[in-house]
């Protein structure tokens, strides 16, 4: 094949998925879509593939533009020859994407996202979600319910590998569960949660350059598996992490990604995550009849197990985590939260997180000291337990993250679990106050504006009567996991 004047370099491999052939060359890769009809896609034509190819190109050159170079047209000339971009007819469209190490991916690199890598991909993936372009059209109940029709027909398909029962299991607590939350998936789409998402946002879609997190491989063919909430774009990155074994990280993007876009969308975003367990269920069954239809049937069946799991009820717990700065709060809450309630664990509330969001501000940035006066303190102690009660109400385990220092602070947390019907855990850290001084003076990029002086106020304050169960060596071997048999709390899944 030609290329204008040129020649062409030879291919050095060729990947095939079910929809597509890309040619692997030394600096570049070309994509061609496969002429297939598979009900939710249609490339039986080449106007179609063009259609296609053109698509994927403006859609991903918004997170990956470096990767994603332009369409060419491969024509045949009179004498039969095929040339790229030539002025012979048009017999197929194919998509030149830069080369890239295909080993990098998330789904190859999963000891990566662990920690603030993770929580920093939950806002990277929110922000995407902030500036994506608004879809009236797509989501809500219909669009979901969509999905939903689609994974019966495909799931009843299998049953021969599923089995009958396991399926129709399935099948019946998808459609509780979707009964229960319609009206707030419609209600999310008059809201301005269905954006123009990923729609296909898992590990093997996020590549790793440099350091930093690339999305890639959107949905083009579809608008209805594009055009989606995004609780249920992120849902897939969740559930994708959660059935790696990587829990942990898993709630570590949920809560980074909660925060971020708690930014860039009103307060309607905390009463949304009582869809996520069907969100992940039913992300868990597409992959469940995916990886059937491959012939792959213990990871079949792994996924259709998991599917049920997320739609097993939790009852929703809150656990409130006080002590003055430096005890080690923020560290034992990412710790207790990936094992509390149901997958990814529990929403973690951080004050100083909740402070910078109230004065608009990213959480490395520092606040001026207006922002630390009484007025403005029970300001944020009141946007804490207004987010944590809509947690719990929407089924989610919730832990709070704040100094406590007041009496009536503490008991109005144990107050709004009795509301809500929820346990409640109420833990007071202790340390010496050297051991606090220290351990603020070593904090970088973090949320919190704590520093000595503001310790030394801390130490001056009288808290009155401590009723929490107090723990002095969370950040001590085998700390958390103490306090977690001492609060009859579970310890972290399996994944």
């Amino acid at each position: 094949m030609r290329a204008g004047a040129g020649g062409v370099a030879p291919c050095q491999s060729v990947i095939e998925t079910s929809i597509s052939w890309i040619y692997l060359f030394s600096d570049h890769a070309l994509k061609l879509k496969k002429p297939v009809d598979l009900g939710f896609l249609d490339f039986t034509s080449a106007p179609k593939r063009r259609w296609a190819c053109d698509r994927e190109l403006a859609f991903n050159r918004a997170t990956a533009p470096d990767i994603y170079r332009r369409v060419h047209a491969i024509t045949r000339d009179r004498t039969g020859a095929l040339a790229f971009d030539g002025a012979g007819d048009v017999v197929e469209w194919a998509l030149e994407m830069r080369r890239f190490d295909e080993t990098a991916v998330l789904a190859n690199r999963l000891a990566v996202v662990d920690g603030a890598f993770a929580e920093a991909l939950g806002r990277d993936v929110a922000r995407f979600h902030a500036r994506s372009s608004l879809a009236p059209n797509g989501g809500g109940a219909e669009g979901l319910a969509y999905v939903l029709r689609s994974n019966a027909h495909l799931l009843r398909s299998e049953v021969a590998d599923l089995g009958a029962e396991p399926v129709e299991r399935l099948l019946a607590s998808t459609d509780a569960a979707f009964a229960a939350v319609a009206p707030l998936l419609d209600r999310r789409l008059s809201q301005g949660f269905v954006r123009c998402c990923h729609g296909d946002l898992h590990l093997g879609n996020i590549l790793l350059e440099s350091g930093v997190p690339i999305l890639f491989d959107c949905i083009e063919f579809n608008d209805g598996l594009r055009e989606i909430d995004v609780l249920y774009d992120i849902a897939f990155l969740l559930m994708d992490l959660s059935f790696r074994g990587a829990p942990e990280a898993a709630n570590r993007v949920l809560n980074g990604w909660l925060d971020e876009a708690a930014r860039g969308f009103d307060a309607a975003l905390w009463e949304g995550l009582a869809a996520l367990p069907l969100l992940q269920s039913v992300r868990a069954a597409v992959r469940a009849h995916v990886n059937a239809l491959e012939g792959r049937r213990e990871e079949s069946a792994r996924y259709l197990a998991a599917a049920q799991a997320y739609l097993d009820p939790s009852p929703p717990v809150l656990i409130a985590v006080g002590g003055l700065s430096g005890s080690g709060k923020s560290t034992l809450a990412r710790a207790l939260a990936p094992s509390l309630g149901s997958p990814p664990g529990a929403i973690v509330l951080r004050s100083d997180e909740v402070r910078k969001r109230l004065w608009k501000r990213d959480p490395p940035d520092i606040l001026p000291v207006s922002a630390y006066t009484r007025a403005a303190s029970d300001a944020v102690y009141d946007e804490l337990f207004a987010t944590a009660r809509t947690c719990l109400a929407a089924g989610r385990a919730v832990i709070v993250d704040a100094v406590f220092l007041k009496a009536e602070e503490r008991a109005r947390v144990g107050q709004l679990a009795s509301d809500i019907g929820a346990a409640f855990h109420g833990v007071w850290l202790e340390a010496p106050p050297e051991i606090l001084q220290s351990r603020i003076a070593g904090r970088r990029n973090d949320a919190s504006d704590a520093d000595a002086r503001v310790l030394d106020i801390q130490l001056g304050v009288d808290p009155g009567p401590i009723t929490w169960l107090r723990q002095a060596d969370v950040n001590a071997p085998g700390g958390v996991e103490r306090l977690q048999r001492r609060l009859g709390l579970p310890g972290l899944r399996a994944g």
